[in-house]
């Protein structure tokens, strides 16, 4: 409750926070189906309808509301990312404390192979999976996750490699405390604010990561409404259609703010060695 209140109290942690709800409550309500219109359904005699009481933000290139396939886009953006980072937080935190717990051999491999992975741009590695499993979401929640366990590996493993010479590790082992009881409850507890912070920067990441694949035509194949396609879908109809990219444009570019902005504020109130007043 305590760290709740100090992101109220942070700028941008209001900001940040009032920008994922949001978009939350419209990914339920599309989910549920309480959209304006039926996202997938043509209206041929609208087609490329411009916003209207009726249409909020217009209709696209087959008379589909753009407002209910946002809506449903968003959810389908969000799940992605949700998966994708989850994939990523569990590897990665597996990998960087097996790296720092064991070290020697153990840390020169794993922690190789993770730089490995991060001499690639992240968008190039992503491609690079879904072009060897072909697209879908299953496949971008796989690529994406594996572009970015390396980060949470290294975000894992600095920190645990201090954290397993501590007096309370050497008490825990002198006790006789299992491994993997010291690796849960003394190391991987420590762990928590920095991972917190990673997570929800990594959303913003996924949620980019998502978007370029799908515009791509390698992440959620159409008919089904993504914040990519839908980007996609508006290429040829900027000059007579200009919403169609404007509004799953700023739909983007909010979420990611969002949340960046969250993360900062997380990271300025979990990191006790940050000493400035939130503005």
């Amino acid at each position: 409750m305590a760290v709740l209140r100090a992101i109220a109290n942070h700028t941008s942690g209001r900001i940040g926070g009032a920008i994922i709800l949001l978009y939350l409550l419209l990914a339920i309500a599309g989910a549920v189906g309480l959209t304006p219109h039926d996202p997938l359904q043509q209206f041929r005699i609208d087609r490329l309808y411009p916003p209207t009481g009726n249409y909020l933000m217009g209709t696209d290139l087959f008379g589909r509301d753009v407002l209910s396939r946002l809506m449903l886009a968003i959810g389908q953006s969000f799940v992605i990312a949700f998966l994708s980072v989850a994939f990523a937080t569990i590897a990665g935190t597996i990998i960087g404390l097996v790296a720092a717990w064991y070290g020697a051999v153990w840390d020169g491999v794993l922690m190789r192979f993770m730089d490995v992975l991060l001499a690639f741009p992240a968008i190039l590695l992503a491609l690079l999976v879904v072009a060897i499993a072909g697209p879908g979401t299953l496949t971008s929640v796989t690529a994406i996750g594996l572009v970015y366990t390396p980060i949470f590996a290294r975000v894992v493993r600095g920190p645990a490699l201090s954290l397993k010479n501590r007096d309370f590790v050497d008490a825990a082992r002198t006790f006789g405390s299992s491994q993997f009881y010291i690796l849960t409850r003394h190391l991987l507890l420590n762990l928590v604010a920095p991972l917190t912070v990673q997570v929800t920067l990594a959303l913003a990441w996924a949620l980019l990561t998502e978007a370029a694949l799908s515009f791509l035509g390698l992440g959620t194949q159409p008919p089904a409404p993504s914040l990519g396609v839908m980007l996609s879908e508006s290429r040829n109809l900027m000059e007579t259609a200009p919403w169609l990219m404007i509004f799953p444009g700023l739909v983007i570019m909010l979420g990611i703010l969002g949340f960046n902005l969250f993360g900062d504020a997380l990271r300025d109130v979990l990191d006790p060695r940050l000493q400035r007043r939130a503005p």
